[in-house]
């Protein structure tokens, strides 16, 4: 049944899936610019933020999310992981939603506010505003993650871990991994791996 719902998403997706390829992916060694970082963007508790906020730990993880993608659906189980993984080596963490052509259904800012209360995220959900981040940084889908350095370099980029339909049965926890590499002072063995989800459905004006 789950293969079936997710085979109904892919093909739902598909229209919107050259409009992404429009922006490139920031690639692993790369800083964010300042326009990316003073970009203010509003909380499901009506609070602004930008990145240049959450940059005095040891870094920056970004989650870009949804509410009802199937793969969110499949890999949320571990956002609470990661946020326990954030708070443990001192890092910030933001979930962000750019998915600007739902914003009359189910990522409305209202289905954004009740969603992360349902999900009692600890950190920030952001509205990324006619997809204004996601473009700058070349967000593809639904999740996708980009850990920054606390210098703002891009240090892990892809997809949370190796299996997004069950968590017993991951191999690689990559972002997990990652974390714990760099608070270490190790090399990041894996920094890139392939976002698998639902694509972003961006302002298309």
């Amino acid at each position: 049944m789950k293969n079936l719902i997710l085979l109904a998403s892919f093909i739902i997706i598909l229209p919107f899936s050259s409009l992404g390829q429009k922006f490139p992916t920031m690639s692993v060694g790369e800083q964010l610019a300042d326009s990316e970082l003073n970009y203010s963007m509003e909380s499901v508790y009506n609070q602004k933020h930008s990145l240049a906020q959450h940059f005095n730990k040891k870094g920056l993880v970004l989650v870009f999310t949804s509410n009802t993608c199937p793969f969110v659906v499949a890999w949320e189980d571990r956002y609470e992981i990661i946020e326990e993984m954030c708070k443990k080596y001192d890092f910030d963490m933001l979930y962000i939603n750019s998915n600007h052509n739902k914003r009359g259904d189910d990522d409305s800012f209202l289905a954004m506010q009740t969603h992360a209360k349902l999900m009692t995220y600890s950190f920030p959900y952001l509205l990324d505003e006619k997809s204004q981040l996601a473009n700058a940084l070349g967000a593809k889908t639904t999740p996708h993650i980009f850990m920054f350095s606390n210098t703002m370099e891009l240090v892990y980029e892809g997809a949370i871990d190796d299996n997004y339909s069950s968590a017993k049965e991951v191999d690689r926890f990559y972002l997990k991994d990652a974390i714990v590499s760099f608070s270490e002072g190790n090399e990041i063995s894996v920094p890139k791996t392939k976002a698998v989800g639902c694509s972003i459905k961006r302002y298309n004006p």
